[in-house]
């Protein structure tokens, strides 16, 4: 079973939560299925069958020995544990968003052609509410932003559908609100852009803005810049209401 096919539920992030705190985050961790149904309130069967899951989903390693397996966390599975973080994070500390840092790198030129197609072009300028720079500004992560980089998914973003031509089919994308900001200048509006399908690896990420942002920050390639990602809405979609007493009242 591939990892793209395997459904993985709050009980498998309890299974892969409970490994990560007996230490297999950074290094293999010796586990039983009897130790860790008892501290998951299961029986062995069920706890192997979600070690299975994490395991089939890309999440965990597993080397099984005679009595018992070694079991460690992928990168994959830590950035789940880190996105559930984010969602915690947002509950109890009411913070939204994650700031991601890194240096101003060039990119393959890619992101002009793309932007500029109709099927992307127009959604941009309706559900963004501007008409984007042709060309990304691209952003090498540091190794700390990369790990936070799995907070994205707790972030409201803007979809952006796939298409397709008479030649070929064009990927969804997600657009996250951000401020760019270097040297003590900020620049707003402006949207990290992830595509279903990239090329880029997780510690890269593209910016689009209604404006050049290397002229309007004045960035040249290895220059520092700090990312702020709120929650976006959407510009053809009235916001929402800030303010309600129960569900379906109004305050």
């Amino acid at each position: 079973m591939s990892a793209s096919t395997t459904t993985v539920g709050h009980d498998e992030v309890a299974a892969l939560k409970t490994v990560a705190l007996r230490g297999g985050l950074g290094e293999p961790v010796k586990v039983s299925c009897s130790t860790l149904g008892e501290r998951l309130d299961a029986s062995s069967q069920t706890a192997s069958r979600r070690l299975q899951r994490l395991e089939a989903a890309g999440l965990l390693e597993r080397d099984v020995v005679g009595d018992g397996q070694w079991v460690t966390v992928t990168n994959a599975g830590e950035r789940r544990l880190r996105g559930e973080y984010a969602d915690y994070r947002r509950l109890f500390e009411g913070e939204a968003g994650l700031s991601l840092s890194g240096s101003v790198t060039s990119g393959m030129g890619e992101g002009r052609h793309y932007i500029q197609l109709s099927g992307y072009h127009e959604q941009f300028v309706e559900r963004l509410g501007y008409e984007p720079f042709p060309g990304t500004l691209n952003v090498s992560l540091s190794e700390a932003a990369v790990r936070a980089r799995a907070g994205l998914d707790s972030v409201e973003g803007v979809p952006i559908d796939g298409w397709e031509d008479e030649e070929r089919t064009f990927g969804p994308a997600t657009c996250y609100a951000t401020e760019v900001s270097a040297d003590g200048e900020s620049f707003t509006p402006a949207h990290v852009i992830v595509p279903e399908r990239t090329h880029h690896d997780e510690d890269q990420i593209e910016l689009i803005a209604p404006a050049k942002l290397r002229e309007e920050l004045g960035l040249d390639d290895g220059d520092e810049v700090r990312v702020r990602v709120t929650d976006a809405e959407r510009a053809d979609e009235p916001a929402s209401p800030t303010e309600t007493t129960e569900f379906g009242g109004s305050a």
